[in-house]
């Protein structure tokens, strides 16, 4: 069981009570034994604090012994591929074989912010020829493999790269080039189904960048475990405000929850959260076993929103205790 955590800032609190959060949970979660701790990169959000990806991973896996710890992800037009591949390498020399690199193709933000990054393209064949470029600083001579440049900080760390992705277009692109593939259904339900088939179907060991021998999907879901189901689906109410408000181009930080009612929220916000499991431990593991029959999912990766950091926590402890 894995975690992807966006570094979320409540109404009332700032980027540093977020961050000390984020990391208290890392221990947290390195003591009940989840496998993978992944942040994902946001930019221009003001309820969000994971822009700057590789430190947060950094910090967390100073703070672990276990965990993987990783990016859910670096979204490479956002970045120059020689400079990820040195930060990962640094990372894997520093914190060894416990780091993971998810790469994504969308800049994580507006347009307008998105040109203020840009550093790279997303266009497949670019991101592939960077995704193959970056194997090479990860490999043993440490050489890129369509230029002369060498990176000593990443070389011999064959650090595992993952695509992500949220449609048939990043589940062909991740079966193509022989990738594990992370699907984003935790806010992208609409083709889960058809992307699944795709990656299975469109895989191949043939190319230079294959990592793996065989199909390997992690999939994404909301999750919010708590003592009861009434309790949990309370809690619920925070992430379905935040989608309420990018619905309707509000900015505001993570705001408390309210009492559920279903007729005052909108109808598209809580269509986008629909993978989820929302409830009491059994309740919700149900939900998962059910989402991972239907999927084949060979990992989850959980996205738990809570406005008192306490509340996630709980959750994980949770969740924890039914599923491992």
């Amino acid at each position: 069981m894995n975690i992807l955590d966006l570094v979320s800032i409540s109404e009332g609190s700032t980027a540093e009570d977020a961050i000390a959060a984020s990391m208290d949970s890392a221990r947290l979660a390195d003591r009940l034994g989840y496998h993978r701790l992944w942040f994902a990169e946001h930019h221009n959000t003001p309820n969000l604090a994971s822009s700057a990806t590789s430190l947060l991973i950094s910090r967390a896996a100073s703070l672990t012994d276990q965990i993987r710890v990783g990016s859910g992800g670096v979204m490479l037009p956002n970045h120059s591929p020689l400079m990820v591949a040195e930060q990962f390498g640094t990372l894997a020399n520093m914190y060894g074989d416990r780091i993971d690199l998810g790469l994504g193709r969308a800049p994580g933000t507006d347009r307008m912010t998105a040109q203020a990054l840009s550093r790279s393209s997303g266009d497949p064949q670019e991101f592939a020829e960077s995704i193959y470029d970056m194997q090479g600083w990860f490999s043993d001579t440490g050489t890129s493999h369509s230029r002369p440049i060498v990176s000593a900080a990443s070389a011999g760390t064959d650090v595992p790269v993952w695509v992500l992705g949220s449609t048939v277009n990043g589940a062909s692109i991740a079966g193509q080039l022989g990738l594990p593939f992370s699907l984003a259904s935790h806010f992208a339900p609409d083709q889960i189904d058809q992307a699944i088939e795709v990656y299975r179907e469109s895989f191949t060991t043939d190319m230079p960048t294959a990592q793996i021998d065989k199909p390997y999907v992690m999939a994404g879901i909301n999750v919010m475990v708590a003592d009861t189901d009434a309790e949990a689906e309370r809690e619920f109410t925070v992430v379905e405000q935040m989608f309420g408000d990018i619905q309707v181009g509000r900015s505001r930080k993570l705001q408390p929850p309210v009492e559920p009612n279903p007729s005052t929220m909108l109808s598209g916000a809580n269509s986008m959260l629909r993978i989820k499991a929302v409830g009491s431990p059994d309740t919700a593991k149900a939900q998962m076993e059910e989402f991972v029959d239907r999927t084949g999912a060979d990992e989850l990766i959980t996205v738990t929103y809570a406005f008192d950091p306490a509340v996630r926590d709980r959750s994980l402890q949770l969740l924890a205790d039914v599923w491992f």
